[in-house]
């Protein structure tokens, strides 16, 4: 333990974020660069707890208290080790990640918590800047051909261990470019695509092929990849978006949320745009939906100079903070502000939209909503949803984005050729990661539905370890919190 008091002598610290009247004219990251001074000072904050409960929040387990004291004493190698050794993309999770392990520090039981976050970018920026990450190449090649279908986080993650396996890995994109919702769902304000285009320049060094616009099930059949690899990992993640048929769902001026958010994207990248242009610009926006997704709505549609933008969730209000529902250390449902909800937003609760209302033209001018609370019928049973008679009200908009979750994977093509099995919420059914087809496994939200980037991390870690052990009898591949052995690289 690098400093016993410095929990008591330091409070949480965070580096300044840029001014929103400057960070709304443009899509560059909202935070700035990595202050060592600031990351040191706040790793000496880590109390080195008997029992560090932020391992119970980190779905990847990572050994936070480790690189905190490697941190504290200035040795940034050392700490890079430690945190590489359990997480392929510290660069990702650094920026992207609700950070269940700060919620589960045991310094937040009566504190705020250690900045476990932010000091994990700090980690990787400052190991990119000393040049300790450098390709690993593996040791000797098995032979053994793995194809992964998707390159998001977890087809990613499961990419890396599996090529550290020795195996010849080939990650396949139906997009234009690698990176599934890292590249075309997640704003460049939270996460600049220089970040994800220096990985994937790595990760192509260390021996791993990306074959992009190849969309498996379509023009390129799966019967096809199957007879050509010796094993296949489906990693398409959740891409049915939950919509809303309610009257007038088919008036002009109701996108969902990834369909904008994409396209903004490519915009930014300077891509071709094929659809119809989204833009909030100069409209009255509401976006239906609280979660993550619908933020980032929320910071690119005042971006794109929305004249008003307004935020409607079905839920309560959270609480400001924890209560006996919610104990330490599980994860509270508390009120969160983001760095979009800064820049200028209306938030509304307990709303329920009971339709969508138009003008003659057929182009979307209003929403008819309700106010709703909800009630507990019996103890211990779920709560009631129920209208309130006489809270009906219109609010004027000119553009709807539907940010209210992913129900399932697409089934037609891919998954329909193959055969494979869904369960009853419509995932692809695996039992240790393997499908019901021998030799083809799935991880990410395509399995586990929708989640966060640090679960489909963790998934296609742990999917990785199921493919290298069916195709080498054996897995040279560590459990979740053990990393990875470093015996299989050479410098």
């Amino acid at each position: 333990m690098g400093k016993p008091t410095g929990f008591l002598e330091t409070g949480r610290g965070l580096p300044r974020k840029r001014d929103v009247a400057e960070r709304l004219q443009d899509y560059k990251e909202v935070e700035g660069s990595v202050d060592a001074a600031l990351t040191i000072k706040q790793a000496a904050r880590c109390m080195d707890c008997g029992v560090p409960f932020c391992h119970h929040g980190c779905p990847l387990g990572n050994n936070i208290p480790e690189f905190n004291d490697a941190v504290y004493q200035g040795n940034w190698k050392l700490a890079y080790e430690i945190l590489i050794s359990t997480n392929n993309f510290p660069e990702f999770t650094g920026r992207i990640c609700p950070a269940p392990c700060e919620a589960s520090c045991v310094l937040a039981i009566n504190k705020p918590a250690v900045t476990i976050e932010y000091i994990e970018k700090s980690i990787i920026e400052m190991a990119f800047d000393k040049g300790l990450v450098v390709p690993r190449i593996p040791a000797s090649r098995t032979g053994k051909k793995v194809a992964i279908v998707g390159s998001g986080p977890a087809g990613l993650a499961a990419a890396a261990q599996l090529n550290y396996a020795g195996h010849l890995v080939t990650v396949f994109e139906r997009d234009d470019a690698i990176g599934g919702l890292l590249r075309y769902g997640i704003p460049d304000f939270k996460l600049d695509k220089g970040v994800l285009d220096r990985r994937i320049k790595l990760m192509e060094e260390e021996g791993i092929s990306f074959r992009t616009s190849v969309n498996v099930g379509v023009n390129l059949t799966a019967p096809l990849l199957k007879e050509e690899f010796d094993a296949i990992l489906l990693c398409g993640g959740s891409t049915i978006p939950r919509d809303l048929p309610i009257p007038g769902r088919n008036l002009k001026g109701i996108h969902f949320a990834m369909d904008f958010l994409t396209q903004q994207n490519r915009r930014v990248g300077n891509k071709n745009i094929q659809d119809d242009v989204l833009l909030a610009a100069g409209k009255n926006v509401i976006v239906l939906g609280g979660g993550d997704t619908g933020s980032d709505c929320v910071g690119t549609s005042n971006r794109q100079g929305a004249t008003s933008v307004t935020q409607i969730e079905i839920l309560n209000r959270p609480p400001a903070e924890r209560n006996d529902a919610m104990p330490w250390p599980n994860w509270p449902m508390i009120l969160r502000t983001s760095t979009s909800h800064e820049e200028g937003c209306e938030r509304q609760w307990s709303i329920v939209t009971k339709e969508f209302l138009g003008d003659k033209n057929g182009n979307l001018k209003a929403l008819k909503v309700i106010e709703v609370e909800w009630k507990a019928t019996e103890p211990g049973k779920p709560l009631s949803l129920n209208e309130i008679t006489g809270t009906e009200k219109i609010i004027p908009c000119d553009m709807v984005l539907l940010a209210m979750g992913f129900l399932y994977p697409q089934k037609d093509g891919m998954l329909s050729q193959l055969g494979v099995e869904c369960d009853e919420r419509g995932n692809v059914k695996c039992l240790q990661y393997q499908t019901s087809i021998e030799g083809v496994f799935s991880a990410g939200d395509m399995r586990r539905g929708q989640s966060l980037v640090v679960w489909a991390i963790s998934d296609g870690r742990e999917a990785a370890r199921a493919v290298d052990e069916f195709l080498a009898g054996e897995t040279a591949l560590e459990a979740k919190e053990k990393g990875i052995l470093n015996l299989v690289y050479v410098p």
